[in-house]
């Protein structure tokens, strides 16, 4: 395993990080199979692990917590809050009221004190960058947070938001999760020149593009991963963007196979070779699909092979950029672009 610092915290963190979404009712993992899948972890190198106050309910942050009983001080560990929980209009959001109410639950269901890594899962336009600031940073002052960060901000809001921390005299977010495999490689193009810029710590998520680059979507093939049962338009292959994914993964799996590598290790291998980025987030249901992962902790993809994915999807691009989380909200409602 690899150890990197993350951004300039002075943590160092494995190149690999443990993601929790596929504990409880998503991922249909039972407490024994998600501890034993963390332990394994743990043993692995695996020092990161990433949770979510919405992933299963908050079952996901309770499995976690028992999971690391006795083994807290081993865990760099990381929640978010943000995206709603329930019905009620005010349980969702970054607003002072919402975040202190919902780190209080969080920090309960993971029967800890405290939590590494806070996360605001998606930037919310309704909220000012300081009323959200001021508040993570009075929690961290509380000794209930040590470190906090953004999921899937939009660039321009990455820098908004350090400018409203400068400004504003307060603490300012030191990392930031964004979405990126070789099949969405947009963020190479405007939020990774800002990260580095400002010096943030990058978690990426879904590094194998959910499950495309796993080795288990080929052509020919029937495609039965577990998020093709509730997001079938995604795996679609008459959709034009899935046709395109397809074609770039049976390339990929060529280049894969010359290079002696599964594309399980070519997909880590690429998403953790930029500079730009600290650790990649994997989100194993079983000990099978950690260890295929585990096996590319130490992988190091070499230039020839860099520049042969680089030949296949182009630095920046994104083949499917609909499903991009980061889209300014006036492109998505009419209203708000109209006089």
């Amino acid at each position: 395993m690899q150890y990197r610092t993350l951004g300039r915290t002075g943590v160092q963190v494995s190149s690999l990080a443990l993601g929790a979404m596929n504990f409880g009712k998503l991922g249909r993992t039972t407490q024994d199979e998600a501890t034993a899948v963390v332990h394994a972890a743990l043993e692995g190198g695996i020092n990161v692990i990433d949770t979510a106050d919405m992933y299963s309910g908050g079952e996901s942050e309770v499995m976690v917590g028992k999971a690391i009983a006795g083994r807290r001080d081993e865990v760099v560990l990381a929640t978010k809050a943000g995206m709603p929980m329930g019905e009620e209009r005010n349980h969702q959001g970054s607003s002072r009221r919402w975040l202190v109410t919902e780190l209080d639950d969080s920090l309960r269901r993971l029967g800890v004190d405290h939590v590494d890594l806070y996360q605001i899962h998606r930037w919310d336009p309704a909220t000012s960058d300081e009323e959200t600031l001021s508040a993570l940073t009075d929690l961290q002052r509380a000794g209930k947070i040590r470190y906090f960060g953004s999921s899937t901000f939009p660039a321009y809001r990455l820098v908004q938001a350090q400018w409203a921390a400068r400004e504003h005299h307060l603490s300012r977010y030191v990392t930031e999760q964004p979405s990126y495999s070789i099949l969405q490689r947009g963020i190479e193009s405007h939020v990774l020149p800002v990260t580095e810029q400002y010096g943030l710590g990058v978690l990426v998520w879904s590094p194998l593009a959910s499950g495309w680059l796993s080795g288990a979507i080929r052509e020919g093939r029937e495609i039965t991963t577990s998020r093709s049962t509730f997001m079938p338009q995604r795996f679609d292959t008459t959709i034009p963007a899935n046709r395109a994914r397809l074609d770039a993964v049976e390339q990929l799996a060529k280049v894969a196979a010359e290079a002696d590598l599964t594309m399980i290790q070519l997909a880590l291998g690429f998403v953790t070779a930029h500079p730009a980025v600290t650790s990649a987030i994997i989100g194993p249901r079983t000990l099978d699909h950690l260890h295929s992962q585990l096996a590319a902790a130490d992988t190091v993809l070499s230039a020839d092979v860099l520049d042969a994915i680089d030949a296949i999807v182009a630095p920046g691009v994104d083949l499917a950029a609909h499903e991009k989380h980061d889209t300014p909200p006036a492109l998505l409602d009419p209203s708000l672009r109209r006089r």
